[in-house]
């Protein structure tokens, strides 16, 4: 990856910009495995709810000043179980590098964390060998109609055909203990040993 590399925090005047990025990177995945769709597979009001969500920050990555990718985490401080909602690469500029350096920076800003989580259609294969072996995250579950999302209460109203929206896999990443270092502070991280700013 060439160029200075920076994750913000996602301005106001950048949600647009974000949306339209995060949506084409979505639909460009989905149309390379099932061929054109008519209707977006990322419809704006599953975006707007991440955003919205308790505990959610969103994030721009950007090289040389130029949005190349962002994300959506959704941070529970107290349970330190925290949820990566949406991660996306900017559509053409995948294989670079952006989506690692997006994760390891997202790491680095919530060091306290014990255990990320989230989810990937069953046919984004580029997602799941990203995630797996790039990421360090494990499979844990596969969702599908007879064993469908917890969530309920959420109906999607994208252009998904029903083979890609209903069959989900779920991946989990237990982050490592803190090491207790001088006066019981992690060496690495600047956090106690009980994984709280001393």
């Amino acid at each position: 990856m060439k160029g200075k590399f920076q994750l913000l925090p996602l301005e106001t005047a950048d949600i647009a910009e974000f949306k339209r990025e995060m949506q084409n990177a979505f639909q460009t995945g989905y149309e390379q495995e099932f061929g054109p769709c008519e209707e977006p597979v990322l419809p704006e009001e599953d975006i707007d709810r991440s955003l919205t969500a308790e505990g959610s920050a969103a994030y721009a990555a950007r090289i040389d000043g130029i949005m190349e990718g962002g994300a959506i985490v959704k941070i529970d401080r107290a349970a330190r179980h925290n949820h990566l909602d949406l991660l996306f690469v900017r559509a053409g500029a995948q294989g670079g590098g952006v989506g690692q350096a997006i994760w390891n920076e997202i790491e680095k800003l919530y060091p306290e964390t014990e255990v990320w989580e989230t989810c990937t259609p069953y046919f984004e294969k580029r997602n799941i060998h990203f995630y797996v072996n790039c990421c360090g995250f494990q499979i844990v579950e596969f969702f599908h109609p007879r064993h469908p999302f917890p969530d309920t209460e959420w109906e999607y109203h994208g252009g998904m055909r029903d083979e890609a929206k209903d069959f989900f896999f779920r991946f989990v990443k237990r982050m490592p203990p803190h090491t207790p270092g001088k006066n019981g502070i992690c060496g690495e991280c600047g956090l106690s040993s009980t994984g709280r700013n001393p």
